[in-house]
């Protein structure tokens, strides 16, 4: 096995660079769907151009590189301490390399392990197997698509389904209703793993399972595989759409799979993923530990990266160069649906920035009157000289500053805040009252952002690690969408409020 550690670090370094083949074909597939010019066509085009980017520079398709998981099934008297002793040190090395984000934070006390290391990280699922070799396949799911993980105990009642009852057609009202909470926050277009069944925690593990088969499989299970055609019809209908812009395409995929229960308990758990679905497969040799086969990694035509605004030249979309630090009268002018092209300084700030500044005690250590908080977290590398380099830069969810956004707009007269997903009606009170705006990136384009950045200027609150340092950036070209302006409108509201009006046209039993 003395080639175990150095194929587990190419299969980390493969799953966090380079989208499997099923996933690429359903992403070619939304992008030959979706109406050309909207929102959600461009950010797929977006999406398109970041993939490619990321395999070419091998580095990570998005910044939050997630939980590593790994399933590993082994030959009786296989030895499992050793092996996942060299999976923890792949681990680090991956970190160390810029292919992983340091993710692992004790949640006591916040400190960041710096190394991907900790109580519970990575997770490893070992199973024997009657056959000679060994397999290992790993997903890295984010921690924003992980949020918007959803378990539904039946009966229960719905909003805009009303009641799901303890048989097949409450678990379609279940599935359909986890696709419409997730919005964009998730980074829709997603894919879900279901688990009917089990208990709490069997439940979520099994629908996790899920999402390691194929894309364009067929569910042995007849009732299941007719289910499952029939999300994918559905949810298509929501009107999520690419980050929750709105659009034809809200589903790339959906997998169910069921266990029994204990009478008094129906669970319906769903694993929500994100459509930088990155999980990749290898088979080893026993003795050596060599990579005999790779799954999930057939070849597939490559990803068509052409633009596809052509086509839509009269769309009305506006385009807006704007210099930081920007004007409240510049502000004013944007409107919800303007693409908006970033230069000059921004600076990142997310869960505990936010947290920190909110305290009246505390200032930042430069001036953001008229600035650009960024919620990110990259992936950064020093070199030998000391100057730090950006390896990934994509948004995080924004939903989680909630409660801290509109006060930190007012305390330093910030004009723009960037990140995925929307926000709610308090941030959108507080950009209409100090004048500011919510500028909507396209989540999980790390690659496609971090060309953005031509500088990193400096860093300061390093004491939180480096996901949660505010960094500061010179950026040229950076674009985003309006999608919270400083006159009270709100897309993410929007979508949601039509796409919950759908929702509701299919609460009529079905199955």
């Amino acid at each position: 096995m003395q080639q175990f550690k150095e194929s587990m670090l190419n299969l980390i370094i493969q799953t966090s660079t380079n989208l499997p083949s099923d996933v690429r074909v359903a992403v070619t597939k939304a992008r030959l769907e979706e109406e050309l010019g909207n929102r959600s066509s461009l950010a797929l085009d977006t999406i398109a151009e970041n993939i490619v980017m990321a395999q070419e520079e091998e580095s990570p398709i998005c910044q939050d590189t997630g939980m590593p998981t790994f399933h590993i099934h082994v030959p009786v008297g296989a030895n499992q301490i050793v092996m996942k002793k060299q999976i923890l040190e792949a681990i680090a090395e991956a970190t160390k390399l810029g292919k992983l984000r340091s993710n692992s934070v004790d949640s006591l006390t916040g400190e960041n392990s710096g190394n991907n290391l900790g109580p519970g990280t990575p997770v490893i699922h070992f199973e024997q197997w009657e056959r000679d070799d060994i397999e290992v396949k790993l997903i890295l799911k984010g921690g924003g698509c992980e949020n918007k993980n959803i378990q539904y105990a039946l009966p229960t009642e719905l909003e805009g389904l009303g009641k799901a009852g303890r048989d097949l057609d409450g678990i379609r009202k279940c599935i359909l209703h986890a696709v419409y909470q997730a919005q964009g926050q998730g980074c829709s277009a997603g894919f879900i793993g279901v688990g009917i069944g089990g208990d709490r925690t069997s439940g979520y593990t099994l629908a996790k399972e899920q999402l390691f088969r194929r894309v364009d499989d067929v569910n042995p299970i007849a009732d299941l595989a007719k289910l499952e055609d029939y999300i994918m019809e559905t949810a298509n209908h929501l009107g999520v759409g690419t980050m929750g812009f709105g659009g034809k395409v809200s589903l790339l995929g959906c997998k169910i799979g069921v266990m029994n229960r204990l009478p008094a308990s129906f669970y319906v758990s769903v694993a929500y993923n994100c459509w930088a679905f990155r999980r990749l497969g290898v088979v080893l040799d026993a003795e050596t530990g060599a990579i005999k086969e790779w799954q999930y990694k057939e070849e597939v035509d490559a990803i068509d990266t052409t633009k596809k605004e052509a086509a839509a030249g009269d769309s009305g979309t506006r385009t807006v160069v704007l210099q930081a630090p920007i004007s409240e009268e510049q502000i004013r002018d944007l409107k919800v649906g303007d693409v908006v092209i970033l230069n000059g300084e921004m600076h990142t700030g997310r869960d505990a920035f936010h947290k920190y500044m909110i305290e009246p005690e505390h200032t930042t250590p430069v001036d953001l009157n008229g600035g650009v908080i960024y919620h990110c977290g990259p992936v950064m590398l020093q070199d030998e000289a000391g100057e730090w380099h950006v390896k990934a830069a994509g948004p995080t969810t924004s939903s989680r500053e909630e409660p801290y956004q509109a006060d930190i707009i007012k305390k330093f007269g910030l004009r723009a805040i960037i990140g995925k997903g929307g926000m709610g009606p308090k941030t959108l009170k507080g950009l209409q009252e100090h004048g500011a705006v919510y500028l909507n990136a396209i989540g999980g384009a790390a690659q496609y952002y971090a060309r953005c950045v031509k500088k990193v200027k400096g860093v300061d609150l390093m004491e939180f690690g480096i996901p949660e340092a505010m960094w500061h950036l010179e950026v040229e070209g950076f674009a985003a969408i309006v999608t919270m302006d400083s006159h009270g409108n709100s897309l993410h509201a929007e979508v949601e409020q039509e796409s919950l009006s759908k929702l509701s046209d299919f609460a009529a039993k079905v199955f």
